[in-house]
């Protein structure tokens, strides 16, 4: 418990007080997934160790929205809490992680006696925003091979290890396109040396 303190050191005592009294930790494995679309949201998720992916589904297609990170949290699952409406995205564990779930219940009350928990929340909104517009001019305007190459990168930066342990097909899920196209553009950038596989993963040269 005294970890968890130190990891929300950045909040008032008296508010993580609340948080551990009214919260719950889980350790919940890699691949779950911890948001539903169309769910309810009764709990907002805070990670305090590991990754979730969020997602949001396009006519069957699935498509990577952003990550969420140690001390982040889902603006998504937050704004669809305040609102009382039906999640638009869903969340999967990218890594085994560690998670404070906070009551929604409970946010309203918290939200006007702590400001800093407005401002967690604010700028998530903004970090977010950033996030949606880069996912966005990715697919708009980058090549399938740069749009592929970068979200290697990215994600090879976030697990801090240059070996991704990754199939073709849940590549093609992230990036809201068919495995084929997947297995052909990484057969390109293996060929222009940026990239190799073998049965460890895809590793970034």
């Amino acid at each position: 418990m005294e970890t968890i303190r130190h990891f929300l050191s950045f909040l008032s005592p008296q508010l993580v007080d609340e948080l551990l009294s009214k919260s719950t930790v889980k350790d919940i494995p890699k691949g779950t997934q911890i948001i539903r679309e169309e769910q309810y949201i009764k709990v907002i998720p805070i990670i305090i160790s590991g990754l979730v992916k969020v997602f949001s589904k396009f006519d069957e297609k699935e498509l990577l929205l952003y990550y969420i990170q140690p001390q982040q949290s889902c603006i998504m699952s937050f704004s669809a809490s305040l609102k009382n409406t039906p999640s638009k995205i869903f969340a999967i564990t990218e890594e085994d992680s560690k998670i404070l779930l906070i009551p929604v219940e409970s946010l309203p009350k918290w939200l006007k006696e702590y400001t800093e928990l407005n401002d967690l929340f604010y700028n998530q909104y903004d970090l977010r925003y950033t996030d949606l517009l880069d996912t966005i001019q990715h697919v708009l305007v980058d090549k399938m091979d740069k749009r592929l190459y970068e979200h290697l990168i990215r994600k090879a930066k976030l697990k801090h290890n240059s070996v991704i342990k990754i199939t073709h097909g849940q590549i093609a899920n992230e990036l809201g396109t068919a495995r084929e196209v997947i297995s052909r553009v990484i057969k390109k950038l293996e060929n222009e040396g940026k990239i190799s596989q073998n049965t460890d993963g895809i590793k970034i040269l």
